[in-house]
């Protein structure tokens, strides 16, 4: 006698997940002159560990991190007076969405940074985090909190 063998939903893999299916579209976006102070407390309100740098006068699309933060505070710096224009990382990395998390992975472990933006048409359509791709990769049951 045979038996219907059960059908198994199939797992996303890291050649099969895209970054549109794991980014953040919800994008924290803070202009150069904003302080440090500022941009941690929008950062920590929205959950978030990165901001968009937008700064027409420069051209450019640049990003702000936790941890340029904190390399600020560490050096002695005042979060009132330090501006975002002076720690943004201008010299960006993008992902599009189309991009597997398995590229996204390889350009922030080459690159030793663990926040990417997505940039759709030259306009920042979301950011995708190590913690994203943990969390699609991630069995269900062992999801990683916010």
């Amino acid at each position: 006698m045979l038996h219907p063998t059960p059908q198994r939903t199939p797992r996303s893999t890291p050649q099969s997940t895209l970054v549109r299916d794991a980014m953040s579209t919800v994008v924290l976006t803070i202009g150069p002159a904003h302080t440090l102070r500022q941009a941690a407390a929008l950062m920590a309100s929205r959950r978030v560990g990165a901001a968009v740098v937008l700064d027409p006068d420069a051209g450019g699309i640049g990003i702000l991190t936790e941890r340029d933060i904190l390399n600020s505070l560490g050096r002695g710096q005042n979060p009132d007076t330090e501006r975002a224009h002076a720690h943004t990382t201008t010299d960006v990395v993008f992902a599009t969405p189309a991009w597997t998390l398995e590229d996204a992975a390889s350009a922030m472990a080459h690159g030793g940074f663990r926040h990417l933006i997505v940039l759709d048409r030259a306009e920042p359509a979301g950011i995708v985090s190590v913690r994203d791709i943990i969390r699609c990769w991630a069995p269900a049951r062992q999801q990683v909190p916010a």
